[in-house]
């Protein structure tokens, strides 16, 4: 008996504290799991979500790119919490899409919760692989979500060229012989018309451009671009969902260097840094041509030899700026500047004979001419439209003839239908009727 009671006293005296760490443990975890755990969630397949768009779209994507991220907002607008067991894309693993689901990139989101008037976030992106289409083709998919919804997603998919800057260089080299106008060409970088070379662009032809990318017109080189009024030849931006359209600053700019020229017809070129750059002893000739959405300027002529026909710039920081002089012509051409996207602090046109070098110093060249005849500069600067800068010693020669001038001598405005919204047609009563862009049958 006593044998019993000194075994029981001995395994009491042991067992007694690993009990007790038990029972705080068992303890502790209740308190955790009933801190944490969420009780009452409504039954997913009584919750009608809401979205933030009916259908996810993607404007046009380059295949073998990846394109920018979309966003949807999914709403839970009851009054309780929802588990969603799972969410992913109908495509399976063969979609040409992607999905984050609220921080979970798992190609089936699970229990995905959304608490009562709550919402979460889905960021899709495409990336379509090159096929032997030469016309845009649509991509479609759609979000399903475990309580039987879904939501469309859809993207136009566009094979194209692409010029990128090998490794180890600074541009590429566009082999002009062989280029393909049955398709766009993608621009990633500076890219190369050589020396000596004509790059020869068709009626219909495209090129977009990376934030990075520019056209190099080399010296001796030569760039044509033959486009009519029912075809204009494109020069944008690889982005133009919503608002980017008709953003500026979106890419770099169509460089022509010394001694190399451009014949420029029906073309449009928008939503870059600048439009047409021309350096000393470049000669260019553009007709019949739209330049827009620029974030510095449209024209920069730094002594060239620029002769522009029908053109009409607008929504640029600057239209036209000369620099260090050289050789213009601008007949039948409107510079409208109504400028909002930042405080604008420069008039349309700027006329200098000089500029600062990198090294602070200034340099002239002479102004042989600037001549605007039958033209419209009309914009929203208070002072005038027109910047005059004179350095002594060499020619400045400049002048308007038949052409409405905001601060010049004929300063009337011209009546643009609705210049706010892009629209530079004249209306009927309009001061400036025969003058100006003098628009086509069918508007780029």
């Amino acid at each position: 008996m006593k044998e019993k009671e000194k075994e029981k006293k001995i395994k009491g005296k042991w067992l007694a504290p690993t009990v007790c760490a038990s029972l705080f443990f068992i303890f502790h975890f209740s308190f955790f799991i009933s801190g944490c755990q969420r009780e009452g969630y409504i039954d997913e397949n009584e919750v009608v979500l809401q979205f933030s768009a009916d259908t996810v779209a993607f404007d046009t994507v380059f295949t073998a790119m990846a394109t920018t991220t979309r966003q949807v907002r999914v709403y839970n607008r009851t009054g309780r919490d929802v588990l969603l067991g799972s969410v992913t894309l109908e495509g399976g693993r063969d979609s040409r899409f992607r999905l984050n689901v609220d921080g979970d990139t798992s190609f089936v989101a699970r229990n995905i919760e959304i608490m009562a008037g709550d919402s979460i976030f889905i960021f899709i992106q495409a990336c379509i692989n090159p096929n032997d289409q030469t016309t845009p083709f649509v991509v479609e998919d759609a979000i399903r979500f475990s309580n039987g919804q879904r939501l469309p997603v859809t993207a136009w998919g566009r094979n194209a060229v692409y010029h990128t800057v090998p490794e180890g260089a600074w541009y590429s080299t566009i082999d002009c012989t062989a280029w393909d106008n049955s398709l766009p060409h993608v621009i990633v970088g500076p890219a190369l018309v050589p020396e000596g070379q004509t790059l020869t662009l068709g009626a219909g032809n495209t090129l977009y451009f990376a934030p990075d990318g520019m056209l190099i017109v080399d010296s001796t080189a030569t760039l044509v671009v033959q486009g009519t009024e029912e075809r204009p030849v494109l020069f944008t931006s690889l982005r133009h969902d919503i608002w980017y359209d008709s953003l500026p600053g979106q890419w770099q700019t169509i460089w022509f260097y010394n001694c190399s020229a451009g014949n420029i017809d029906h073309a449009i070129v928008e939503n870059g840094i600048g439009g047409l750059r021309g350096y000393p002893g470049a000669v260019l000739t553009v007709t019949n041509s739209v330049i827009r959405n620029m974030s510095d300027c449209g024209i920069i002529g730094q002594g060239a030899t620029i002769t522009g026909d029908n053109l009409l710039l607008y929504d640029c920081l600057a239209d036209v700026t000369v620099l260090c002089g050289g050789n213009y012509s601008f007949n039948r051409c409107t510079f409208a500047n109504y400028w909002t996207y930042n405080v604008r602090k420069i008039e349309s046109v700027v006329l200098s004979n000089c500029m600062r070098a990198t090294d602070g110093s200034v340099v002239g060249g002479d102004l042989v001419r600037a001549d605007f005849t039958d033209c419209i500069v009309y914009g929203t600067y208070n002072t005038g439209e027109v910047l005059l800068s004179q350095l002594e010693g060499f020619a400045f020669n400049y002048g308007f003839n038949h052409s409405i001038v905001r601060g010049g001598e004929w300063d009337e405005d011209p009546l643009f239908v609705d210049p706010y919204h892009d629209d530079y047609h004249l209306q009927e009563e309009s001061p400036a009727a025969g003058i100006g862009y003098q628009f086509p049958q069918v508007t780029p």
